[in-house]
């Protein structure tokens, strides 16, 4: 799954980036530890044919007949596997999808014989400091006093080393994929399809301090590079 990212990339960066006008009045956060809820930027094409646009949504996927936002704490990913059927996602697969922009997403392996306070997180981040664009859905909730722009990341089976992290990735996509992803209609199959090895190639699986694993932490300490104690039980050979 991807439970937590980050994203320091400013408005006008984004904006030149994925060609999009802003509509976040240049309030997009700085923030290296994303977690579940919070406001992060989208890329979507607006009502205005071919148009894109970079928008803040908040971060789990709230379905319109929901009768409380609460639901989309728990819907901050969403399989490929199922998410062109899936009553909750398929209606946004089909004409709301985004881009989620990113420097990177964590992961956390676990020690063997160990507990959760023994795992050593990672940070999956391009090497040539890119950004990298988590396929996502977007949706409108509207409350009686309220309406939330939500979203989520689609995850699909990790490929190649990354699977030695996790079992499950974003859906990252290649430049070369974005306009496809953000045009309607288009087949599935292609849309989902994992991104190849040499895309994969250019991420570094990169061992980060124990602090990002406390969402009040922010900064860009928690990237900063690591090498994971020896006691911990790791082996981090083993993953490059």
């Amino acid at each position: 799954m991807c439970g937590r990212y980050a994203t320091t990339r400013s408005a006008s960066q984004l904006s030149a980036i994925f060609d999009a006008r802003d509509e976040t009045g240049e309030r997009v956060p700085v923030d290296y530890n994303v977690a579940p809820t919070d406001p992060v930027p989208i890329v979507r094409v607006s009502e205005e044919p071919g148009r894109r646009v970079l928008t803040l949504a908040r971060w789990g996927l709230i379905p319109p007949w929901a009768e409380h936002p609460r639901v989309g704490a728990r819907m901050i990913n969403a399989r490929a596997e199922t998410v062109a059927t899936s009553r909750v996602f398929a209606p946004s697969f089909a004409r709301r999808r985004c881009l989620v922009p990113a420097d990177g997403w964590y992961e956390w392996v676990r020690g063997p014989g160990r507990g959760r306070g023994a795992s050593q997180p990672y940070f999956m981040t391009p090497r040539d400091g890119g950004v990298l664009a988590f396929a996502g859905l977007w949706s409108t909730w509207r409350g009686a006093d309220r309406s939330v722009v939500t979203c989520t990341v689609v995850t699909t089976a990790a490929r190649g080393e990354l699977a030695r992290v996790h079992h499950r990735m974003p859906l990252v996509l290649p430049p070369d994929r974005w306009g496809d992803w953000l045009a309607s209609p288009a087949e599935a199959a292609e849309l989902l399809a994992a991104p190849d090895e040499r895309f994969l190639a250019g991420l570094e699986i990169r061992p980060v301090g124990p602090a990002v694993g406390d969402v009040r932490n922010d900064g860009p300490e928690l990237i900063a590079p690591v090498s994971p104690p020896p006691e911990s039980g790791f082996d981090q050979s083993t993953l490059f």
